[in-house]
């Protein structure tokens, strides 16, 4: 029977804490009464973390470790987690023990409150100030107001996730942290609960001001994923629009210089200008029908509508009562399944 609870936590270079990592957790869940696993994927450690994450399946069943051949990063981490977690509820989390499991149940409740998605908010966060909690401010704001989902911590690793709503998404980059933001495109219902932080017992971070930078970076894609994915046109051929037309009216201007006023505009640079304008417009336009195909190749090739369901309610000549037809969060007609 497959668990309530998948647990998916990302280990690297972790090897002082994962005894304790294996207690903590066993502590929090063992004793709440919801079935769960836990899933520790070693991605691509170095420091002896694998041989001791192999030895927990022998102590207790619920544990299992998905090894990588080599470092991939978080992303790649949790995507596997998801992959292959069991649960109909998948929680996410770090191995340094900074966050705290005993949280966990309270995330899960705030899920059945109706949520799809729960962001634990480190509130009171013990992290150096100026290369970790400053950074994480100025880019949490900077989220927020991009892609219109406002919590304050996108990078606590502490969330809670209905399955259907995680399994479906392919993540690149360091998109892990924008999972509520992409999700956000199917509608879904995103809360925040303040969890308990804890200072690093052991190990180093894996964290610095460069990931910081790499965020900023994805933020571009996932901006353009939300609000474009869809119609590229309307961005390409918008800022080509405008391009062109400045180009046209320059072109326009210089041909009445030149026609009524009888002046030489061969040696203006204004020439050049303009039909570089114009040359740029038409290049964008160009390039907005040529992605405007690549997305209807991208969605009709998988299926992959341009809508989210959340249930549909029918009845038939056979089940005169009404019954609820579960949908995967982003299936197509042929993907449904009568629950």
């Amino acid at each position: 029977m497959s668990p309530e609870i998948s647990l998916v936590i990302p280990i690297y270079n972790e090897a002082p804490n994962i005894e304790a990592l294996y207690g903590e957790i066993t502590a929090a869940l063992a004793q709440w009464g919801r079935t769960y696993e836990v899933l520790l994927i070693d991605d691509g450690s170095t420091d002896g973390s694998a041989a001791l994450l192999a030895s927990l399946p022998a102590r207790d069943a619920r544990f299992r470790i998905i090894r990588f051949r080599k470092n991939f990063g978080q992303t790649p981490a949790f995507s596997a987690g998801f992959a292959y977690a069991r649960g109909q509820i998948i929680i996410t989390s770090d191995g340094d023990l900074q966050n705290d499991p005993k949280d966990i149940p309270m995330l899960v409740a705030r899920l059945e409150e109706g949520n799809d998605i729960v962001c634990g908010w480190r509130k009171d966060r013990k992290d150096t100030l100026i290369t970790r909690r400053i950074p994480s401010i100025l880019a949490n704001k900077l989220i927020s107001r991009a892609t219109g989902v406002d919590l304050h911590d996108y990078g606590c690793s502490l969330k809670a996730f209905r399955s259907e709503v995680v399994k479906p998404l392919r993540l690149y980059g360091e998109m892990h942290r924008f999972i509520p933001a992409i999700a956000s495109e199917f509608g879904v219902k995103v809360a925040e609960v303040v969890v308990n932080h804890r200072a690093r017992r052991a190990g180093t971070s894996k964290y610095g001001l460069s990931r910081t930078i790499r965020v900023i970076l994805d933020l571009v894609t996932v901006k353009f994923l939300l609000n474009y994915a869809t119609r590229p046109l309307q961005i390409f051929g918008l800022v080509g629009v405008i391009l062109g037309s400045l180009g046209a009216l320059i072109m326009a201007y210089l041909a009445f210089v030149r026609l009524f006023m009888h002046q030489g505009i061969a040696d203006r640079p204004l020439l050049l200008f303009g039909i570089l304008l114009v040359s740029s417009g038409l290049q964008l336009l160009t390039m907005g029908l040529l992605a405007e195909l690549q997305a209807r190749t991208y969605h009709e090739s998988q299926d992959k509508p341009t809508y989210a369901i959340r249930e549909i309610v029918e009845a038939t000549a056979e089940h005169p009562e009404p019954m609820h037809l579960a949908v995967n969060i982003s299936a197509g007609p042929r993907e449904l399944s009568r629950g």
